[in-house]
């Protein structure tokens, strides 16, 4: 009995594992694989190890988990992750820069993190909430100037790529002021605050 639980288990990881393979999904920059789906396998496989023949006897909790009803339940927890959602081309995607990039340090590639400025919504409803942790890179280095794209989005621990146009430092949203500020491309300060478009449509994983 316990061993076709931890089969059932097993085959829902690997049906969470598919359905954010397909979305471009992983749980580290550039590798296809789920830390979600690598998860819900190592605690099933702990599960089916810990819960012995005797144990429902011994302990009342135990028999609980352990009842007919318990997989229907993991199924409903395991099944959660695979609401997807496709953000459409066009989406804006405003992100707050959490580090500094200068063309004088950094180089084509290089990697930065950022957070939502804003809440990202598709037919009214939140998808990506506002802090929600991006990924982004350097698309070019010049002597003046430099540009960065979004990569990705990190949503509970699992990375979603990306594909948005590229900008400049310039490009920030701009402060209400009197004067006309000089516009610096060497140098991305932490803080900025930019606005993409997604150049290809992105489906994320989103909480039921």
């Amino acid at each position: 009995m316990f061993d076709s639980k931890l089969d059932h288990k097993l085959s829902l990881a690997a049906a969470v594992l598919g359905f954010l393979t397909v979305a471009g999904c992983s749980n580290q920059p550039a590798t296809v694989a789920s830390s979600q789906s690598a998860q819900a396998t190592s605690s099933a496989a702990a599960s089916a190890a810990t819960v012995s023949p005797a144990s429902p006897a011994d302990d009342p909790a135990r028999a609980a988990t352990a009842s007919p009803a318990s997989p229907a339940a993991d199924s409903t927890h395991a099944t959660q992750p695979l609401h997807l959602v496709t953000l459409p081309k066009g989406t804006e995607i405003t992100a707050t820069v959490r580090q500094t990039l200068a063309t004088d340090k950094n180089h084509w590639g290089d990697s930065f993190s950022a957070r939502l400025a804003r809440s990202v919504k598709v037919d009214g409803k939140t998808v990506l909430p506002r802090g929600t942790a991006i990924t982004g890179r350097i698309y070019e280095v010049k002597t003046h100037e430099l540009k960065v794209v979004l990569s990705s989005v990190v949503v509970d621990g699992i990375y979603c790529d990306l594909i948005t146009n590229s900008l400049r430092p310039s490009d920030k949203e701009p402060k209400p002021s009197n004067r006309k500020q000089k516009k610096d491309n060497s140098t991305l300060s932490a803080r900025t605050r930019l606005t993409f478009k997604l150049s290809k449509p992105a489906t994320v994983p989103v909480k039921a």
